[in-house]
C-alpha cells in the first residue's frame, strides 16, 4: 500500500510547489530568446513576402500557418516531445547529446582534424551556436528599442546609440553574475507573455477570421501559388523557432517537467495568440505591416511602456544566450576542443552560473559591431537563422544515432523520426542558404573560425600527448632507467602533474636531469576530463602505491564540474593515510612552448595557430586552484 505524498501543514504538496517555482524560473532563463521573436518575425516575413507591394490575405494566412506549424512541429514535437528525452545525467545540449552517441561513432574512423564524423558534426553544431549567441543580443535589443521610432519618429536617430548603451551595460555587469537579479527574470517574463497574449486576444476579437490561418492547407497553398520562390519565406519563418535549442540546452538547470509545463501551459499559447493578433491587425490595417508588434498599441505612452517591457525581455533573452555561451565554452574546453579559459563562479549556490571574461569580451565586441554595421533589425534578420537551422540538422542526426544505436529502436521507427524531423530542418536550412550574401555569412564565418580553432586545438593537443608518449614510457619501464642516475632524495613531497597515465611526466625527468634531486615522496597526479556532466564521488579517485616513495593518484571530473585539486587530494590523503603534507608540498608543472616549423605532424599555419592558443590558455595552476607559492614551473620548447 502506497503512502500519500508528504504535504505541508497548509495542505500544499511541497514537491508541486517546487515544480511551480522551477517553472517560473525557467520562464526567465529558457524562453527568453524564443519569447522575444514576436518583436521582429512577422515583420520580416511580411517584408520578404510583399517586398514593394501589400501582402494579400491569402499570403498572410499562409505565413501565419507556416509559423504556427513550425512552432508545433519543430519546438513542441521535435524538441519538447522527443529530443529532450535524450538527457545525459540530466544535462542537455548538443555536446551532451554527443556523449550519448555510441563510442564507435564518436572515436572513429578519424577524419578532418583527427576527429570522427559524428564528433565533427557536434563541433560544427556547437560552433554555430556561438554565431547565434552573437546575433541574438544584437537583434533582440535593437528590435525592442526601435519601438521608440514608432512612438515618435523624432527619436529614430537615438535607436542605435541607445541599443549600444544597453548592450555595453549588459556585458559590463556579467562579471557580477545573475544570481542577485535571477529571481526577477521569471516574473518579468511572465508579465511579458501575459502581455503578448492580452494584446493578441484584443486584436483577434476584432478579426476572429484570422483563426482560420492555423489550418495547414493555407501553408500548402502558399507554396502552390509561389512555387520554388515561396521556399524563401522559410528563411524568415525559421525566426519563430530560434531559441528552441535553448529548451534542450538548459534542461540541466530546471529539468524536463518544468520546461514542458511552461512551454505547453503558457509560452506556446502566448506566442500563437501574439502572432495571430499581429495578423489580425494587419488584416484591419495593412500599414501596420511595417512594424506589427508595436502597432498593437496606440502610439504614445502605451508604446513607451511596451518599449520598456520589450527591452527588459530582450535583455533577459540576451542574458540566456550569453550564459549559454559560457556553459558551452566550458563543456568544449573540458572535452578537449578549446584551450583553457578563465572560469569564475558567480554564485556559490549554483554551479551553472559562471563568467568567462574572454568569451564575454568577444561576444560584446561582436554584438556592437553587428548593431553598428546593420543598424536595423530587419537588415540584421537576414543574418539570423542560418546558424539555427544548421544546428537543428546536426541535432536531428545525432538524435537518430542515439535512438537507433543507444536506445535500440527498430530501423523503421528510427528512420521515420529521422525523415520527419529532416523534412522540416532541411527546407529551413536550404531557405536560409539563400540569405548567405545578405548577412547569413556572418554566423557562418564565426562558426567556421571556431570550428577551425576547435579542430586545430584538438589535433595539436593530441599531437603533444603522442609526442610525450613516444618520448617517455610508463613509470614501470622509465623509473628503472632513471633511478641509476642517482638523484638525491630530499625531504617533503613533490606533486608532478601528468597529462596521461601512459607516460612519465616530462617535468619529472627534467627535474632529475637539471637539479639531480627528487623528493622522498613523489605523487604522479593525473587529471582526466570525462565526457559526463558529473563524476560520482565514489568513482572520482584511484590511488596506486608504486614503491620507492612513488604514489600515482588519478582524479576524474565531469564537464559541469570545477576541477579544484586540493579538496580532492586532502580527502585522498586522509582516506589512504598517505605520508603527504599538502600545505608544504611542491607542485611541479611543465610548460611546453610550441615552436612552429614545417617538420611536425601539423602544417606550419595550424601549428602556429595552436602555439598562439596554447600561449594564451589559462595555466594549470589557475585552472586547478593551486596556491601560487607552492608551484614550480619547468619549461621547454617543442615542435609538433
Amino acid at each position: 500500500m502506497h503512502s500519500a505524498p508528504a504535504r505541508e501543514d497548509n495542505g500544499h504538496d511541497p514537491h508541486a510547489a517546487g515544480l511551480w517555482r522551477l517553472t517560473l524560473c525557467a520562464l526567465g532563463i529558457v524562453f527568453g530568446d524564443i519569447g522575444t521573436s514576436p518583436l521582429y518575425t512577422l515583420k520580416e516575413c511580411l517584408l520578404v513576402a510583399g517586398r514593394d507591394r501589400p501582402v494579400e490575405q491569402a499570403d498572410l494566412f499562409g505565413i501565419l500557418s507556416l509559423m504556427f506549424w513550425a512552432l508545433v512541429m519543430v519546438v513542441t514535437v521535435k524538441y519538447v516531445a522527443f529530443v529532450m528525452r535524450a538527457d545525459h545525467d540530466g544535462e542537455g545540449g548538443i555536446l551532451a547529446l554527443l556523449a550519448l552517441v555510441p563510442e564507435r561513432y564518436r572515436t572513429g574512423p578519424r577524419g578532418i582534424g583527427g576527429v570522427s564524423g559524428m564528433t565533427l558534426l557536434a563541433v560544427i553544431g556547437a560552433a554555430l551556436l556561438y554565431g547565434d549567441g552573437v546575433i541574438t543580443p544584437a537583434i533582440s535589443v535593437l528590435s525592442a528599442v526601435e519601438g521608440l521610432a514608432v512612438a515618435s519618429p523624432a527619436l529614430e536617430a537615438g535607436v542605435v546609440p541607445i541599443t549600444c548603451l544597453i548592450l555595453i551595460g549588459l556585458f559590463a555587469i556579467q562579471k557580477q553574475g545573475t544570481g542577485r537579479v535571477g529571481g526577477l527574470f521569471g516574473p518579468i517574463m511572465l508579465v511579458w507573455f501575459l502581455t503578448l497574449a492580452g494584446l493578441g486576444i484584443w486584436q483577434i476579437l476584432q478579426r476572429p477570421d484570422v483563426l482560420w490561418a492555423i489550418l495547414p492547407s493555407h501553408g500548402v497553398e502558399f507554396f502552390q501559388r509561389h512555387g520554388l520562390h515561396g521556399l524563401l519565406i522559410l528563411g524568415s519563418v525559421v525566426l519563430v523557432v530560434t531559441g528552441g535549442e535553448a529548451l534542450y540546452a538548459d534542461m540541466g538547470h530546471f529539468g524536463l517537467v518544468p520546461i514542458r509545463r511552461a512551454w505547453l501551459g503558457l509560452v506556446l499559447p502566448s506566442l500563437v495568440i501574439a502572432y495571430l493578433g499581429q495578423g489580425a491587425l494587419v488584416l484591419r490595417d495593412p500599414s501596420a505591416a511595417a512594424n506589427p508588434f508595436y502597432s498593437l498599441v496606440p502610439a504614445g505612452p502605451a508604446t513607451y511602456a511596451l518599449v520598456v517591457l520589450a527591452s527588459l525581455a530582450t535583455i533577459i533573452a540576451s542574458q540566456a544566450l550569453i550564459s549559454g555561451a559560457f556553459s558551452l565554452t566550458r563543456q568544449a574546453m573540458l572535452l578537449g576542443f578549446l584551450p583553457r579559459v578563465t572560469i569564475r563562479h558567480t554564485a556559490a549556490e549554483s554551479e551553472g552560473q559562471i563568467y568567462i571574461p574572454e568569451v564575454n569580451v568577444l561576444l560584446g565586441v561582436g554584438c556592437l559591431a553587428l548593431v553598428l554595421t546593420f543598424r536595423e533589425s530587419v537588415k540584421l534578420a537576414a543574418a539570423y537563422g542560418l546558424a539555427v537551422s544548421g544546428t537543428m540538422v546536426v541535432t536531428t542526426i545525432l538524435y537518430y544515432l542515439v535512438i537507433r544505436h543507444t536506445w535500440g529502436w527498430g530501423r523503421l521507427p528510427s528512420l521515420a523520426v529521422l525523415v520527419l524531423f529532416l523534412s522540416f530542418d532541411i527546407p529551413f536550412l536550404i531557405a536560409n542558404l539563400f540569405k548567405f550574401f545578405d548577412g547569413g555569412y556572418i554566423p557562418m564565418l564565426i562558426g567556421a573560425g571556431l570550428i577551425a580553432a576547435m579542430l586545430i586545438w584538438s589535433r595539436g593537443r593530441t599531437a603533444v600527448i603522442q609526442r610525450y608518449s613516444s618520448q617517455f614510457g610508463p613509470f614501470e619501464t622509465e623509473w628503472p632507467r632513471l633511478a641509476p642516475r642517482g638523484a638525491a632524495r630530499v625531504p617533503g613531497t613533490g606533486v608532478f602533474l601528468a597529462t596521461s597515465r601512459d607516460h612519465l611526466p616530462p617535468v619529472l625527468v627534467h627535474q632529475i636531469d637539471r637539479t639531480g634531486t627528487l623528493h622522498e615522496t613523489v605523487v604522479l597526479l593525473t587529471v582526466a576530463d570525462e565526457p559526463v556532466p558529473e563524476v560520482p564521488d565514489g568513482e572520482r579517485t584511484t590511488v596506486e602505491r608504486l614503491g620507492d616513495g612513488f604514489v600515482r593518484i588519478s582524479l576524474r571530473f565531469g564537464y559541469m564540474e570545477q576541477p579544484l585539486l586540493l579538496p580532492c587530494l586532502r580527502q585522498v590523503v586522509a582516506a589512504e593515510q598517505l605520508p603527504i603534507d599538502l600545505d608544504t608540498a611542491t607542485f611541479f608543472i611543465g610548460h611546453a612552448t610550441v615552436v612552429a616549423d614545417h617538420a611536425g605532424q601539423l602544417s606550419f599555419i595550424p601549428e602556429a595557430i595552436f602555439a598562439y592558443l596554447k600561449r594564451n590558455a589559462v595555466r594549470e595552476e589557475q585552472r586547478y586552484g593551486l596556491p601560487a607559492d607552492q608551484v614550480m614551473e619547468i619549461g621547454e620548447q617543442i615542435s609538433i
